[in-house]
């Protein structure tokens, strides 16, 4: 007998991933497809489905031999499926879930993104071995992702961690592009880092390479924060100070085994974990220290590899 197999979708605001998936976790195929958010986003799941359907005559599959459909989304989900407001999509409020087993005839299990990243960082990424575990992505933004007892923590509106909204800084004047002050997506994330610097570079008159730069990223100020630039390496403290301030934080909550840290930031590598775990464990409970601080490994896969664990894991 084949083994059964399952699709994980993640959906962006740009573009639409999936993949196929057998029912042990090996990715045999994926693709893309483009995100198309006109009429507010009435085409975004006939177009998956549309997909989905492809795939299987493609590839001559037995539609009884697929489990069903795994789906991260950018926004808060319920535990049902309904999705609250994914602004970048142009959804209001309708059941994903039930929409999408009426398009295809597969059973449809959805969660946010940042949350169904992290279930796939612990089934086959960098969480491997943990069951409970905090996931946090430094992109554009901060997103996240709690991981308890195997099982994504949702909430009651299914917004739970949204780490990147942890306040930080009591006395940061300008607002989150939530409406809030202080955030840690202010300070933490590439976009937040950049503003940073920009503020740095105007107050100080310490000699950086930054002040060459044509177009600062983080990356930039990362690669001199290693060749010892002393300004980058100022940010790059905060951002970490303020990073493992919010992870003592949680931790007090949740008191996972083990953080992991994911987005395009985290490719600073150890220099950014080893960082972060030192202002962690100068801000936490004793009983709370000497926690595991992990990269993610699987990069842009991530929300495939965890929306099909939420169908194969059901």
């Amino acid at each position: 007998m084949m083994e059964r197999l399952c699709f994980g979708i993640d959906i962006g605001g740009t573009s639409v991933k999936l993949g196929i998936f057998t029912e042990k976790g090996n990715l045999l195929d994926k693709w893309e497809i483009p995100t198309r958010k006109e009429d507010g986003g009435s085409h975004i799941l006939e177009d998956v489905a549309a997909s989905v359907n492809k795939k299987i005559a493609d590839d001559n599959l037995a539609r009884e031999n697929i489990i069903g459909i795994g789906i991260g989304v950018p926004g808060p989900v319920t535990e049902d499926g309904t999705v609250i407001h994914c602004v970048n999509l142009g959804w209001g409020v309708f059941n994903v879930a039930k929409e999408t087993k009426r398009l295809t005839g597969f059973e449809t299990l959805v969660g946010n993104d940042a949350n169904v990243a992290a279930l796939g960082e612990m089934w086959q990424g960098g969480g491997r071995g943990y069951v409970n575990l905090i996931m946090v992505t430094l992109g554009t933004g901060v997103g996240g992702g709690v991981i308890l007892n195997g099982e994504i923590l949702t909430g009651s509106n299914g917004a739970a961690g949204e780490i990147g909204h942890i306040m930080v800084n009591y006395e940061e004047e300008d607002r989150c592009n939530c409406g809030r002050k202080g955030c840690l997506e202010q300070f933490a994330s590439a976009t937040g880092i950049v503003k940073e610097a920009k503020r740095l570079l105007e107050k100080s008159r310490e000699p950086s390479e930054l002040r060459n730069m044509e177009y600062l990223s983080a990356k930039a100020i990362f690669d001199c924060a290693k060749k010892g630039d002393v300004l980058s390496n100022q940010l790059v403290e905060q951002l970490c100070r303020y990073l493992g301030i919010a992870m003592s934080h949680i931790a007090h909550v949740v008191d996972p085994q083990a953080f992991v840290i994911g987005g395009g930031v985290s490719k600073a590598g150890t220099m950014l974990t080893d960082l972060i775990k030192k202002y962690y464990e100068n801000n936490v409970l004793f009983a709370l220290k000497n926690k595991d601080f992990k990269l993610a490994e699987l990069g842009n896969d991530a929300g495939i590899y965890g929306s099909a664990k939420l169908i194969i894991g059901k």
